[in-house]
């Protein structure tokens, strides 16, 4: 059984793909379009990864800066992927924080598929990024590790539970 399981949720993260900064449409997606469009990449990973009501409440809590003719950015649908995946593991003051650190250290993408794919066992070691260990990068590694243990619980116990139906 126990090996079942490790397939199973290994299976689940084996595609994996955040879009880069590049890839993220830059043309305005409304809040719908870009709560669908964050959900549609995490949802593999995230129950619920964002509703637009929890977009709406970063705005107004000033972690994301108030959409222009009710249309998000590029930059602020990256932002909402950050803010997506590390709202499992942070406050919104830790959010703000390291919001904030993210700008000046973007790797989450990179790092958050590279940390599951060896959580999941996919893949039998952490690909280096670069040689940067900033205290900056540790902390945004450390949150990134934090949700990656969260997500690798969750489907565990999500197969434990399906194979005891």
């Amino acid at each position: 059984m126990k090996q079942e399981i490790k397939q199973q949720i290994g299976q689940s993260v084996q595609d994996f793909r955040l879009p880069r900064y590049q890839e993220i449409p830059d043309v305005g997606l409304y809040l719908e379009q870009a709560t669908k469009y964050i959900c549609r990449y995490l949802s593999p990973i995230l129950e619920t990864p964002l509703t637009a009501s929890m977009i709406s409440n970063y705005v107004k809590r000033g972690l994301l800066s108030s959409p222009v003719k009710k249309q998000y950015s590029r930059d602020q649908v990256a932002y909402l992927f950050f803010i997506a995946v590390a709202k499992n593991v942070l406050s919104l003051d830790a959010l703000a924080c390291f919001l904030r650190l993210q700008e000046r250290t973007y790797y989450f993408c990179r790092e958050l598929e590279n940390l599951l794919l060896f959580q999941f066992e996919v893949r039998e070691t952490i690909e280096s990024s670069d040689e940067d260990s900033s205290d900056e990068k540790r902390l945004l590694y450390s949150c990134t590790a934090a949700v990656v243990q969260k997500v690798y619980m969750e489907k565990w116990l999500e197969a434990v539970a399906a194979e005891e139906v």
